[in-house]
Parts: C-alpha cells; structure tokens; sequence
C-alpha cells in the first residue's frame, strides 16, 4: 500500500510540474488565451466528440465566449490557435507562404506520407504543383473527363437497388473516377479494395498521432501500409513499361516521364503524391455531390430551373456527343 501511495504522489507531482511547465510556456510563446487541456491529448476527443453531433459549433463558439474570438487549444497531438474572426482569416490567408507557412497536423502529415504535395515546399512544390495544374488542363483531361464521369455514373446507378447512401454512393463514384484519371483502372475488386484501406487511412486523419492512445490511428497506420504497398507495385510496373516505351495518358504517365526525365522522382515520392491526390478530392467532392442532390431535393424550384436550363443546353448543343461506339449527355 506505501508503494502505490509512494508512485501515486510521484505522478501527481509530476502531472502538476507538466502542466505548470506547459502553462510557462503558453505564456512564453505569447500565444492567445486558451486552454491546453490534458496532457498530450489535449482537447481533441472534445473536438472529434462535437463533430460527430450534428451541431459542432459550440466547440468553437463556446471557447470563444470565453477567451475571444482568437484562441489557444491544443488538438491532434499540436497546440493550435484557433480563429473565428473573419479578419483575421483573411489577413492569414492573404499572407500564406510570407508571414505564415501551411502546416497539417502530425496525425495527417504522418499518414500522407513526407513527399505528399500538401507537404512539400519551395521549388519542388511549384514543380509538383505546375504538373498537376497542366495535367488538369490537358487535352487527355478535357477528351476524357467526361466520359468517365458519365460512364462510371450509369455503371454505379445501374447496381443501385430500392434503397442506397447517397454519401457512400457518391464516395465509390469520385473514388473511381481519380484511380481511372490517375491510373487508367476501370473500376474493379482491386479499386474497392484500395478505397476501403483509404477509408481507414482518413479516419486516421483526425485523432491523437499516438498508436498506443488511439485504435483508429493503429488501424489508419496499418491501412496506410497496405496502400502504399498497392501503390509502389503499380507504380515500378509502369516504370519498367515506360522504359519499354510503353506510355498512359493519365497523371501516373505525367509523373514518370516528361518534364522529369532528366531529374525522375523516386518510386516513394510518386506513391506519396498519388495517396494525397486520391485523398484530396475522396471527401470534399462526394459531399459537395450529396448536400447538391439534398439542397435539390429541398427546394423544388431551383430543380425545376435546373432542368429549364439542362434542357435548353440540351436542345441548343444538339443533345449527345458520339464518342466511341456510345452516347453520353
């Protein structure tokens, strides 16, 4: 019994030097007024807890009746400021990359991989980003774009039953759509296969960095080594075609050739940039699909006048382009 009392008052004590150190150091640092929450955790299972109600806004609102519209937290394993303030978020967006430089949490950075193009910075990033920005622009993109989109439509409305998740069905489209503009894979066991591992790997994205606290992030860890390995075996057999001469229109073809010849990214660095392009676009474009169909569905006007306009497109664009041996509105 002395020796638990012995261990007990030593972690109390060092639990109390630890947040009067962190306390120092707040000040130190000049940050805004906040709180720091508990050791390492912070108060990120307050922040996930609130955004998975479906009102997470007293998170914020509720910090900043108390410390002011700009404040200090401590989140996803980083001590964070927050801001609520529009003027603020303007003056930090107008001055990114002068007075502020972008930065992830290390649970997203971490899972990204260290070459993601969220990551990179100076000439490599412009690089990078000017490769993208062109490919997106191409004729491959502009001939192509479309016509997956609607075939992967019609494929996906043709397997829905009576009743379906719209947000899940819009994820698997958008999903299937950047492995085919990415890597030329028609949708398949092997395309469900990486999406369900990406699916971890996101969940990762928003919990505390430290495998022994958090099961979610293990699980993102362990997935996020499944897809890379899925990755790098596709990417080093397009590298040994591509020396055959043997050559995609899509953004992995753009990645090992091109403008890269003479200086070609590692088969790593293309895996980590491919596992943030199928991020980037997985969540934010299947929401943007669904609140569209919901938004629409709310309010019959602005469908009605939808329809108005597609139907006027329709009539004065001559209705359907002839490509290959179908049609596609």
């Amino acid at each position: 019994m002395a020796i638990f009392v012995h261990y007990l008052s030593i972690l109390l004590i060092s639990a109390v030097i630890f947040l009067l150190l962190r306390a120092y150091r707040l000040r130190l640092l000049r940050l805004p007024p906040g709180n720091l929450g508990l050791p390492f955790v912070g108060e990120t299972l307050q922040l996930i807890s609130a955004y998975k109600t479906e009102n997470p806004e007293p998170f914020i609102d509720e910090r900043a009746k108390r410390h002011g519209s700009v404040f200090t937290t401590h989140v996803f394993g980083e001590p964070t400021v927050f801001s609520a303030d529009p003027e603020t978020n303007r003056f930090i967006l107008q001055n990114e990359g002068k007075l502020f430089e972008c930065s992830y949490p290390g649970s997203i950075s971490n899972l990204l991989g260290k070459h993601s193009l969220l990551l990179m910075k100076g000439n490599l990033h412009k690089r990078m980003h000017s490769l993208t920005m062109s490919f997106a622009n191409s004729s491959i993109i502009k001939d192509q774009l479309l016509v997956d989109i609607d075939r992967l439509i019609r494929l996906n409305l043709d397997s829905w039953t009576d009743r379906i998740l719209l947000m899940e069905a819009a994820k698997k489209i958008t999903f299937e759509l950047a492995v085919k503009q990415l890597m030329s894979f028609d949708p398949g066991e092997w395309s469900e296969s990486l999406r369900k591992h990406y699916v971890l790997v996101i969940e990762g994205f928003f919990t505390v960095p430290l495998p022994l606290f958090s099961a979610t992030y293990r699980r993102a860890i362990k997935a996020r080594r499944e897809v890379a390995g899925a990755l790098s075996k596709i990417v080093k057999e397009r590298r040994e075609e591509y020396e055959k001469g043997e050559r995609k229109n899509d953004m992995l073809g753009a990645l090992l050739g091109g403008e890269w010849e003479e200086d070609q990214l590692s088969n790593e660095q293309i895996v980590d940039f491919m596992v943030a392009l199928l991020v980037a676009g997985y969540e934010t474009t299947s929401t943007i699909m669904t609140l569209a169909v919901k938004f629409l569905t709310q309010t019959p006007l602005a469908l009605a006048q939808l329809k108005v306009k597609s139907r006027g497109k329709k009539y004065k664009q001559n209705t359907k382009v002839k490509v290959g041996t179908g049609n596609f509105v």
